[in-house]
């Protein structure tokens, strides 16, 4: 890796699955980099000393090259930048990149070492999933909406009882469609933004008033609450999500007249994590629905409180830090939610 500068970077640098680049960050040129650089530019690394920025940047990009080049200098100057950049290859690919600058010193000379990562498969894949957000939370809940108030209309005034029945079906299934949405955008919430607007809460009281509300919703049901241990624990909507649907799957799908469901709370004797249990005495969750959250080779079909809300207590539990776990048997499901015990607040103490 010789430079024509006399600045080359050390040759243990070709190693690297991430591109390299020394700039000038006065003039903007690159000094020097390794061979992942080329690879990623789609020029040698002698042809990327002599282009400029505006040479290997896509030309309906948003930024311009001054923006660039002020990066460069505030990295020179001993911060950090971290962007992203439409590189635009020699064959005129375009490409989307990470670039992360700061400041190095040679011979008492300050440079800008860069490093490149090709995110384009990243990038792409991330827009795709917002547009399919998108679609779930806009497109398709307002088609439900429409086709539910028309089976209303259906059903005031259809003359038949074949027809109402036909009807009442519809919009059972506009419901259900409706809920996996509203499901959807919950994973959606818990997944956009993992690990932040947490508050410490007393896991026990925090679960009563899930339960609460739960019942306001399926007043004939028995849900019990029992602690074994203060514990706290950092949460947000996503703990509510998670539970919500642990407690409501539990009383769907109970054959009981009064559906019974157990929830405790207390350590868990292994490794000493916030263990919130779900129990219930329904018929085992069925192996095709357990296969598909831990297996994303396996397909099933899901349904609302079923897969839907399988995938709902998984993403939203993972995004708190913690885990799931099932146990099935004949005479029931438990539900485990595994998190990570916090202190209590300093003025619970």
């Amino acid at each position: 890796m010789a430079s024509q500068t006399g600045h080359a970077l050390p040759a243990a640098y070709d190693a690297l699955n991430i591109g390299i680049a020394l700039y000038d960050p006065d003039s903007g040129a690159i000094l020097d980099g390794n061979e992942r650089l080329a690879e990623i530019f789609g020029y040698s690394v002698s042809e990327l000393r002599e282009r400029s920025i505006s040479e290997y940047t896509a030309n309906t990009f948003v930024h311009s090259v001054a923006d660039f080049r002020s990066r460069l200098q505030d990295s020179a100057a001993g911060g950090s930048r971290q962007f992203t950049w439409r590189i635009k290859r020699a064959d005129g690919e375009l490409i989307w990149a990470r670039i992360h600058l700061s400041e190095r010193v040679v011979s008492g000379r300050t440079y800008v070492c860069a490093e490149i990562r090709d995110i384009t498969e990243y990038f792409e894949t991330h827009h795709r999933e917002e547009l399919l957000w998108r679609i779930l939370r806009h497109n398709l809940r307002n088609e439900a909406t429409v086709i539910a108030g028309n089976t209303a209309r259906i059903t005031a005034s259809a003359g038949t009882e074949a027809v109402r029945d036909a009807s009442k079906t519809i919009r059972s299934r506009v419901e259900n469609l409706t809920n996996i949405v509203e499901s959807v955008k919950q994973i959606e919430r818990a997944v956009a933004r993992p690990g932040t607007d947490y508050t410490r809460c007393h896991v026990t009281r925090r679960v009563r008033g899930v339960v609460n509300t739960i019942l306001t919703d399926y007043p004939t049901s028995e849900i019990t609450v029992t602690e074994r241990a203060e514990l706290w624990v950092d949460s947000n909507d996503a703990f509510t999500y998670a539970l919500t649907h642990a407690i409501e799957n539990a009383i769907i799908h109970s054959e009981a007249v009064t559906p019974s469901v157990e929830v405790s709370v207390g350590p868990s004797p292994n490794t000493g994590r916030v263990e919130i249990c779900i129990r219930d005495s329904n018929p085992p969750i069925p192996d095709t629905e357990i296969s598909a959250l831990f297996d994303p080779t396996q397909a099933t079909e899901t349904a609302h409180g079923t897969g839907v809300g399988l995938f709902v207590m998984k993403w939203c539990i993972e995004s708190l830090g913690g885990e799931l776990r099932f146990e099935r048997s004949g005479d029931g499901n438990a539900v485990f939610f595994y998190l990570p015990a916090r202190d209590p607040p300093d003025d619970q103490q």
